[in-house]
């Protein structure tokens, strides 16, 4: 048994660090000051899967989830921002920033919450790598089919 725990203790690690091997790889192939359409040219929805984790503390995103102190995420891409559930009760800043939820929307979104929407009660500081914050929209817009 205890053969059994120290090869899970060595083997979780050894997985969690396969979430995106090739990142290093990927952001060598952009240069020195991508665009966001560069960033998503190359984007890998797996990589943003294995980012989603925190998010989850507040979003559920499969189809008919719950929503949390966040509302659930599924089919978020392309729909209108602070609009989207009738069912939950986004804030006044939300709301009036308007649009969709298109890549360049989410990016600013996921750069600093605050900035994107002055007065939002999501309670997060923001995604600060570029490559990340493509690869999380990524696996968004996987999960908006």
């Amino acid at each position: 048994m205890s053969r059994r725990l120290g090869l899970l203790a060595w083997l979780l690690p050894a997985l969690g660090a396969c979430g995106d091997g090739n990142r290093e790889a990927r952001r060598s192939q952009l240069g020195p000051d991508p665009t966001l359409e560069q960033r998503m040219a190359i984007a890998d929805p797996a990589a943003g899967a294995s980012l989603y984790g925190p998010c989850s503390a507040c979003h559920t995103i499969g189809r008919g989830g719950p929503d949390l102190a966040g509302p659930n995420l599924h089919g978020v891409m392309g729909a209108p921002i602070g609009h989207r559930l009738q069912r939950y009760g986004y804030t006044a800043a939300l709301r009036s920033v308007g649009g969709v939820w298109s890549d360049a929307a989410m990016d600013a979104w996921l750069a600093s919450p605050s900035r994107f929407a002055p007065g939002t009660k999501m309670n997060y500081p923001g995604m600060a790598d570029p490559l990340e914050r493509a690869d999380l929209i990524a696996y968004l817009k996987s999960q908006s089919r």
